[in-house]
């Protein structure tokens, strides 16, 4: 019904439009006495070999919401209705920002992919804190932070510090960002000194908290082997608790979209099928050089329940949706969890 009838309609309006229209029509439609858990009984799948406990966090399953789709933490409670093991909010910043200019966001439908050139667009991390205090499901929330984009490089880490003390109590592990490539200069910080001093830094400041939360980082598709080879470093030398890999790529490499529609769209991080392989190398490479404990959350290109068993494969002890979750609907996580429960 999704793709037949649903997706269709929702396509004839422009991407950011409709995904604003969307959030308004679930908040409203989950008022309703019984919605919720209608919802619920449709897609979640209750299966014990389906928990997973990573950095000391057990997941019902291992399917997540990536972050990007919920940046406010305005939709935590209705989109946990969808059979999601975890969803990850954010990517926020202590200061509200308008974020880029619009348009910003575009489909592929050609490619199944999406661009985007949001900029970290949220209200401020304070505004996701108020909504958090309210919400009512359990489901485990991950805090995805970065710094504003009027933040000098060498200051990043006083932006991280505020978003890590103000989210600390409300959500169960945090998440790093320096790989969205629509910050300028903020992929700068996945050089190995400047991501050595940060990752010590966030990771100093939660395990001093009261309530001690994981600590992850979230990486670009685009680095090479060697810079790899710097993050896997990175990564053992500060104790981190685990790696999500990977975000956007800047890449437009064998796209069937027309390149006169893709230089009327320009820059921007494009996520969807086409970043599928690389997604997945990327996952193998990390896999064989921290071994096999080392948390990875394998995220890209994820159309498919065998494209969620590829990342698994590859070395993903987790995955989460996006493009996938814009494109297939929430039949998909459904679909995910069968085929990984053996159903």
């Amino acid at each position: 019904m999704y793709k037949r009838i649903i997706r269709p309609f929702l396509f004839l309006f422009a991407p950011e439009a409709i995904h604003h229209f969307t959030f308004r029509f679930l908040k409203y439609i989950h008022y309703l006495p019984g919605v919720g858990f209608m919802l619920r009984s449709i897609y979640t799948v209750n299966d014990e070999k389906l928990k997973r406990t990573l950095f000391g966090v057990t997941f019902d399953n291992p399917v997540g919401l990536a972050a990007g789709f919920d940046k406010d933490a305005k939709l935590t409670d209705e989109l946990a209705s969808f059979g999601f093991g975890f969803i990850e909010i954010g990517t926020l910043t202590p200061k509200p920002q308008p974020g880029n200019d619009k348009p910003r966001l575009f489909r592929l439908p050609m490619d199944q992919a999406l661009i985007n050139r949001m900029g970290f667009n949220n209200g401020g991390v304070e505004e996701a804190v108020v909504r958090l205090r309210k919400r009512k499901s359990k489901i485990i929330i991950g805090g995805n932070i970065g710094k504003n984009k009027v933040t000098p490089n060498e200051k990043a880490f006083e932006d991280y510090a505020i978003c890590l003390h103000a989210l600390q109590p409300y959500v169960d592990y945090f998440v790093v960002n320096v790989s969205s490539p629509n910050t300028p200069g903020l992929r700068e910080l996945q050089e190995k000194e400047p991501l050595k001093q940060l990752m010590l830094h966030v990771k100093t400041l939660s395990s001093q908290s009261s309530s001690p939360k994981p600590v992850l980082l979230k990486i670009a598709p685009d680095l090479t082997n060697s810079q790899l080879d710097d993050v896997v470093e990175v990564l053992q030398t500060t104790n981190a608790d685990g790696v999500i890999a990977t975000n956007t790529t800047i890449s437009r490499e064998g796209l069937n979209t027309s390149q006169e529609s893709l230089a009327a769209i320009g820059n921007g991080g494009l996520s969807g099928k086409p970043l599928t392989n690389r997604s997945n190398e990327v996952i193998t490479y990390l896999r064989a050089k921290l071994g096999k404990d080392f948390p990875i959350i394998g995220v890209g290109g994820i159309m498919t329940a065998d494209d969620a068993l590829d990342k698994l494969k590859a070395g993903a002890d987790l995955v989460q949706l996006y493009t996938g979750f814009v494109y297939e609907g929430p039949g998909l996580i459904k679909e995910i969890c069968r085929k990984i429960g053996g159903k």
